[in-house]
């Protein structure tokens, strides 16, 4: 199973970069340590939990988020994706063509259904 929900905003006038640094900064504030890089066709954000996510995933998976569009016509792609030990250096190509976001098993489905429900609200609220 591949876990990934998108997120389409219209006639927002939102900067998806802006809205990348806000999710991020949300992200922080909910206590996950993250990571971010501007790749060619947009914004990427990784984004690990210490303790719960590593408990019930393997250590490098983690939530994957990229921002891409323009202003008035964007889209958020959440999933759960392999955690890159320096998200900066990897080639943006092979970050997004070489599974941006991994197959989960059944549980974990599950669990990440449950948090990208959270994740995608607080986009939503983000966003306006």
């Amino acid at each position: 199973m591949v876990s990934e929900k998108i997120l389409r905003f219209q006639n927002k006038g939102k900067d998806p970069a802006q809205v990348a640094q806000q999710i991020e900064q949300q992200l922080k504030a909910d206590g996950y340590k993250t990571q971010s890089t501007t790749a060619p066709v947009g914004n990427v954000i990784q984004a690990q939990k210490a303790g719960i996510l590593r408990d019930l995933v393997a250590a490098d998976r983690c939530f994957t988020i990229m921002t891409s569009g323009q202003p008035n016509d964007f889209t958020v792609h959440v999933g759960i994706g392999k955690w890159f030990q320096n998200i900066g250096v990897a080639a943006a190509e092979t970050l997004l063509l070489s599974g941006l976001f991994l197959a989960v098993d059944v549980p974990e489905m599950l669990w990440t259904t449950h948090v990208e429900g959270q994740l995608s609200k607080q986009i939503q609220s983000i966003v306006g």
